[in-house]
This record gives structure tokens, C-alpha cells and sequence, in this order.
């Protein structure tokens, strides 16, 4: 299982607003839920309860990892297969990133409790794309969801 595979155009905040670490997650809690859809009728997270996956795992410690990335992440009951969204601020803001720098490019992912490896798997996967200078510069530099969406999709092809 690959990173680019588990996301969607429709996952993707381009310029988003948010001061705080808290609005930055609501935001990237919003793109998840509202694409699963049903709103937790079926068995899919409501955002709410997307958000509170994520906040429990920022109580546990910072998921700034410097460069002006952060990667929020957490488990969730409901849903049957792991979910990445991507959300590029207008501002960076204060994530209590390793390197103190403000943060401007999260990328959020959510998987099922019983998916171990696949966290691990994908994390990792997360780290090395987020590591390297270019990928981030071509993240900064793309101008709508799409630009962002082939910049993902590029990195799979490529690597």
C-alpha cells in the first residue's frame, strides 16, 4: 500500500486558513469525513470524531516533524481501509515542530485500529517523501489540488 494511492483530489486544501494547530486539524478532519461521506451512518468517521483521533495522538507529542511539515496521524474504530488528506496553509503556523519553524504543509492520515503495519508502513512512507527538499518545494510551488494531487502521484511513479 502506497500513500499516493489512498489519496483524492477531493482530500487536498490548497492555501488553507488556519491560525492554530487546532483549526489545522479541523480542516484536515473535515476533508477526511466529508469524502468518506454518510457522516458516520455507515460506519465511516464523522469529522468530529476524526479530530479527536488526531488530537489524541498531538497529546502524546507533536507530529511536527521540521521543514515545515507536520504529520498528524491516529487510528479510528470505524472505517476498513487507511485514509490520507493533504492540507498546504496560506501561513504557517506554531505546530511545536521539532525545529521550532512554522508549519505550512500537514498531511493527515487515519487507519484502522487493527492496521499496524500498514501504519508503520505508511508513516514511513510519509517521512522519506517529506524529507527530501524537492518534494517539498514542489508541493509549495504547485498551484491548485491537482498540481498537488500529480506531485503525490509523481513520487509514486518516480520512486
Amino acid at each position: 500500500m502506497r500513500v499516493p494511492e489512498l489519496l483524492t483530489v477531493d482530500r487536498i486544501a490548497c492555501n488553507a486558513e488556519a491560525a492554530s494547530k487546532k483549526r489545522a486539524l479541523e480542516v484536515l478532519s473535515g476533508l477526511i469525513a466529508r469524502t468518506l461521506g454518510d457522516g458516520g451512518a455507515k460506519g465511516n468517521p464523522t469529522p468530529m470524531e476524526v479530530f479527536d483521533s488526531l488530537m489524541a495522538r498531538e497529546r502524546l507529542g507533536s507530529t511536527g516533524v521540521g521543514h515545515g511539515v507536520a504529520i498528524p496521524h491516529g487510528r479510528m474504530k470505524k472505517g476498513d481501509r487507511p485514509v490520507v488528506a493533504f492540507a498546504r496553509l496560506k501561513n504557517g503556523i506554531d505546530f511545536d515542530a521539532v525545529d521550532r519553524e512554522p508549519v505550512d504543509l500537514l498531511v493527515a492520515m487515519l487507519v484502522p485500529e487493527s492496521s499496524t503495519d500498514d501504519h508503520l508502513q505508511l508513516l514511513a512512507q510519509l517521512a522519506e517523501m517529506f524529507s527530501r527538499g524537492e518534494f517539498r518545494d514542489s508541493l509549495r510551488g504547485a498551484p491548485d489540488a491537482e498540481s498537488i494531487y500529480s506531485v503525490f502521484q509523481h513520487w509514486q511513479t518516480g520512486h
